[in-house]
Order: structure tokens, then sequence, then C-alpha cells
């Protein structure tokens, strides 16, 4: 199976090293996005969970996007969310940019804390 290994020069500005996406056989794993904005690593989009979230999904459509690919061909997605009691906001704004009828299979997980100090992160699996 051929491997590729994709680090965007334009994409949300990475955290951590790692690759924006790889792209394996019939597969795009997309790393988790933070609600970072896209020139600044460092700095979380201003407001709560709501804005947060739209951000983390535009920076995904973003790398998306860069890699050929687009929202519909999402087959799994995975949620790390620090405060349960956002769970309800956080899924209001998510499930908003996909068609009802084509939600992607996902998970959410509880977690103690993210990078950036962020309240949320996504990350897809995609058909290639």
């Amino acid at each position: 199976m051929e491997i590729e290994h994709i680090v965007l020069p334009s994409g949300p500005q990475r955290v951590g090293p790692f690759s924006h996406a790889v792209r394996a056989g019939e597969y795009l794993f997309i790393t988790g996005q933070m609600p970072t904005l896209k020139n600044d690593n460092k700095k979380l989009v201003s407001g709560g969970i709501e804005e947060q979230t739209h951000q983390v999904m535009k920076n995904l459509v973003d790398v998306l996007k860069s890699v050929g690919s687009s929202l519909d061909k999402v087959i799994f997605a995975r949620v790390y969310l620090v405060n349960f009691g956002d769970f309800d906001k956080m899924n209001s704004i998510y499930e908003s940019y996909f068609d009802e009828q084509k939600l992607p299979a996902r998970t959410c997980i509880g977690v103690t804390g993210l990078a950036a100090g962020a309240s949320v992160e996504i990350d897809f699996i995609a058909a290639n």
C-alpha cells in the first residue's frame, strides 16, 4: 500500500510535529484540528465552545479541500471534548456542517486538557 504524508504550507498552522493528512490506500486520515486561527497556532479563536467548534470545522474543511476531499467523504470523526457540559452546543454546530442523512460514524471522548488550552479537537477519516 502506498502511503503519502501531506504537510500543507498554506493549511492551518500545526501545534505539534505531525502531517496535516496521510493518504493510505483508499483512506485519508486528517489530523485532529484545533480552534486556532490559521496564521497563529498559539491563538485560539475568541469566544466559547460554539466559536471553537466552528473554527475546528473550518480548519478541517480547509485541510480536506487542500487534499482534494470534502465533508461528504468523511467516514468517521473523533471528537475530544474538555467539558462534557458543552456536548449539546458542540453537537449543534458539528451537525450543521453535514447532510443530516449522511452523518459520519463518530466517537466523542472526554479529556482533561487539549493543546493550546482548547475546549474541542476533532479528527477525521475520509474516503480517498
